[in-house]
């Protein structure tokens, strides 16, 4: 079995070596970007298993990222998982129309988006849909 790609897009370099070690760490293969501009090339190029986004970032903020790959991909199936601070529903009302999106609260912890990871695959893989925790 191949490792799940996973490609997170955060202008935090902090944040992007913190999650990209401890996926690696997991057993991830992780590539990190520094906005959604950079990332939409890259899944352009090579699909991922599961994309990580932060919602501001300069360039192209994730909700447009988001809201991109919808209208370009719309028969995506890889995840996205979202994580923002921003909790009023407000923040999140553009999300109803992208397929497979979940919000992961900020601060981002290691445990959660690897639990959360790890449940959608576990589903995933044994040909079931099913709702990623903490999500």
């Amino acid at each position: 079995m191949s490792k799940k790609r996973v490609l997170i897009a955060d202008d935090e370099p902090m944040v992007l070596r913190v999650l990209r070690l401890q996926l690696e760490k997991a057993g991830y293969e992780v590539e990190t970007v520094p906005n959604g501009e950079v990332a939409l090339e890259r899944i352009r190029e090579s699909h991922p298993d599961v994309l990580i986004t932060d919602i501001e970032m300069p360039r192209m903020s994730g909700e447009e990222l988001c809201v991109a790959l919808q209208k370009e991909f719309p028969d995506r199936k890889f995840p996205i998982f979202v994580a923002t601070s921003l909790t009023g529903l407000r923040h999140r009302e553009w999300a109803k129309a992208i397929d497979n999106l979940h919000f992961l609260e900020k601060p981002l912890s290691a445990r959660k988006m690897l639990t959360a990871l790890g449940d959608y695959f576990s589903g995933h893989t044994s040909g079931q849909e099913q709702e990623p925790a903490s999500c």
